[in-house]
């Protein structure tokens, strides 16, 4: 079933489930728009696809509980990492999201790594726990 994401990966525009401004590519990557048209040229930078306007899913039962009520919008909160150096093992101890480095280390070596994330979240909403 297809994912409605509410917002664009991009700008984080609010794109509720009837927006006839989401656009989506052939993995459901969401963006508006604006963004596809201004920013992006059509051209997924997640997956290098094109995009096609993404469909509206029913609010109200017309056919076999096909509809908002019984399978809603996603709700989900977009957390992209970013490593320098990237990461050796993405699934350490097959445990999702957690990453490690092997790398060996000689005496009295420095090394740094920088991580930075972006988290993406609808307009309207709040992420608790942020300044």
């Amino acid at each position: 079933m297809l994912e409605l994401r509410p917002t664009c990966e991009h700008c984080n525009k609010a794109l509720p489930p009837d927006s006839l401004e989401a656009r989506i590519c052939t993995y459901e990557c969401t963006f508006c728009v604006s963004c596809v048209d201004r920013v992006l040229g059509n051209v997924c930078p997640n997956c290098g696809g094109g995009f096609v306007p993404r469909p509206v899913r029913p609010s109200k039962n017309w056919k076999g509980d096909n509809f908002l009520g019984k399978d809603p919008a996603s709700t989900q909160i977009k957390v992209e990492a970013k490593f320098d150096p990237k990461p050796t093992n993405d699934n350490w101890e097959e445990r999702q999201g957690v990453v490690a480095w092997a790398r060996a280390i000689a005496p009295n070596e420095t090394l740094k790594f920088s991580v930075a994330y972006t988290i993406g979240y609808p307009k309207d909403g709040a992420v608790a726990g942020l300044p």
